[in-house]
C-alpha cells in the first residue's frame, strides 16, 4: 500500500505508467526508473511512496480490481431484481467490461496472476477477488435455488468466466465476450429452474423484437 500523502493524480500516472511498462517489456524488465520515467516522476518518490515495483504492481492491481467491481455494480442497477438470469449475465458482462478487455490491462492481469503464487499480498488480493466474484453469483442464485446448488452453479460460472477469459487472453484473436456469454447462458439454461429460464428466455425474445 502507498503510504498516506500521495496526491491522487500522482497515483492514478504511476499506475497508468506501471500498466504501460508491464505492456511494453513486461514486469521481469521493468525498473523503478523505467516506471518513473514512463510516469514523469522521480524513482525516488516511487520508493518512498511504494518502496518498489511490487508495491506498484499490488496498487494497480486494486486500481483494477475497483474498475470491475463498479463494471459490475453499474450493470447490476440496471437489471430487475428478480431477473435472475439476467443479472447472472450483468455479472458477467461486467468481468468483460472494455477496461478489463484492454490489451494492457489484459497483460496486466496475467502478469497479476502469475505473480500471486509467490507474493503473499498478492495472493491475498486474487483470493479477495475470487471471492467476490462467487459472493455476487451465490446472492443471485439463492433466489431460485438451494444453499448448496447456488454455491455449485456459481462456482461453474467463475469458472466460465476465468476459463474463457484466460484462453481469449493468450489467444491471438482476443478474448471473446460474446461466446462467454453464449456458454454461460447454455450453462444456465441446464443448471437453473425450467420455468426462471423461460421466463428470461421469453422477457428477451419480446425485446428483441420491439
Amino acid at each position: 500500500m502507498p503510504k498516506v500523502g500521495m496526491p491522487t493524480i500522482r497515483k492514478s500516472q504511476l499506475i497508468q505508467a506501471t500498466i504501460e511498462v508491464i505492456n511494453d517489456v513486461g514486469l521481469h524488465k521493468a525498473s523503478v526508473a523505467m516506471i518513473g520515467r514512463y510516469a514523469g516522476v522521480s524513482p525516488s518518490i516511487i520508493n518512498h511512496y511504494f518502496g518498489g515495483k511490487d508495491s506498484l504492481l499490488e496498487e494497480t492491481m486494486r486500481s483494477i480490481l475497483k474498475d470491475l467491481s463498479a463494471a459490475i455494480t453499474y450493470r447490476l442497477a440496471k437489471v430487475s431484481k428478480k431477473d435472475v438470469p439476467a443479472r447472472i449475465i450483468a455479472i458477467v458482462e461486467g468481468n468483460f467490461d472494455p477496461k478489463q478487455l484492454d490489451s494492457k490491462v489484459v497483460k496486466t492481469w496475467l502478469t497479476f496472476w502469475s505473480h500471486a503464487m509467490h507474493m503473499p499480498q498478492l495472493h491475498r488480493l486474487q483470493r479477495i477477488n475470487e471471492q467476490r466474484l462467487l459472493s455476487y453469483l451465490r446472492y443471485e442464485l439463492k433466489q431460485v435455488v438451494e444453499h448448496q446448488e447456488a454455491n455449485f452453479i456459481a462456482q461453474g460460472v467463475a469458472a466460465l468466466i476465468d476459463g474463457i477469459w484466460l484462453r481469449g487472453a493468450l489467444s491471438p484473436e482476443g478474448i471473446n465476450k460474446s461466446l462467454a456469454e453464449q456458454l454461460i447462458l447454455d450453462y444456465l439454461q441446464h443448471r437453473l429452474p425450467s420455468q426462471v429460464f423461460q421466463r428470461y428466455k421469453a422477457k428477451n425474445t419480446v425485446s428483441q423484437q420491439l
